[in-house]
C-alpha cells in the first residue's frame, strides 16, 4: 500500500496582501518557469512515498533562498523533520487553539524510515518556509537560512 504525506496549504492572506511588481527582464529564467508551477512534488519511488506541497511561492523560495542541496546532512534535517512533524501534528489536532487554514492535514512522517535525501531536504526546507513567512515557529529553533 502505497503512503502518501500530504501538505496542502493554501495562502489566501499572502495570495490577497500581494500588490504586483515590476521585474527586470534579466531575471533568471528557471525561476520564472517555477513561479508558473507551484505545486512540488517529493516522491521516493523505492519507499513508495510521496509529499505534495501546494503553495504558492514555496517553489520560487526553494530555488531563490534555500540552502543548495548537500549544505545539510542528512541525518541532520532527519532530526528536524521529526521535531517539527511532532509539533505540526500536534497543532493539526487543535483547530480551536492553532488557525486551522494554516494546519490542515497530519503529516505520517516517521522517525527510522530513510525516506532518502531529496524527501528530507524539500520537507525540512517547506518547513523553514512555512516558519518564515507565516511568522510561526514550529519547535525550540529560531528558523533562519
Amino acid at each position: 500500500m502505497k503512503n502518501i504525506i500530504y501538505i496542502v496549504l493554501i495562502s489566501i492572506l499572502t495570495l490577497s496582501c500581494n500588490t504586483t511588481k515590476n521585474t527586470s527582464l534579466q531575471k533568471d529564467e528557471r525561476l520564472g518557469n517555477i513561479k508558473q508551477n507551484d505545486t512540488v512534488k517529493i516522491a521516493n519511488e523505492a519507499l513508495e512515498y510521496e509529499i505534495i506541497i501546494i503553495d504558492p511561492g514555496f517553489a520560487t523560495w526553494l530555488a531563490s533562498r534555500a540552502r543548495p542541496e548537500g549544505f545539510y546532512s542528512q541525518q541532520y534535517m532527519e532530526n528536524r523533520n521529526y521535531i517539527y512533524v511532532l509539533e505540526w501534528n500536534q497543532r493539526v489536532l487543535q483547530p480551536q487553539r492553532f488557525n486551522p487554514n494554516l494546519y490542515e492535514l497530519r503529516i505520517d512522517y516517521q522517525n527510522g524510515i530513510d525516506y532518502g535525501y531529496d524527501v528530507n531536504y524539500k520537507l525540512y526546507n517547506y518547513f523553514l518556509y512555512f516558519q518564515l513567512t507565516n511568522n510561526q515557529r514550529l519547535g525550540p529553533f529560531v528558523p533562519r537560512i
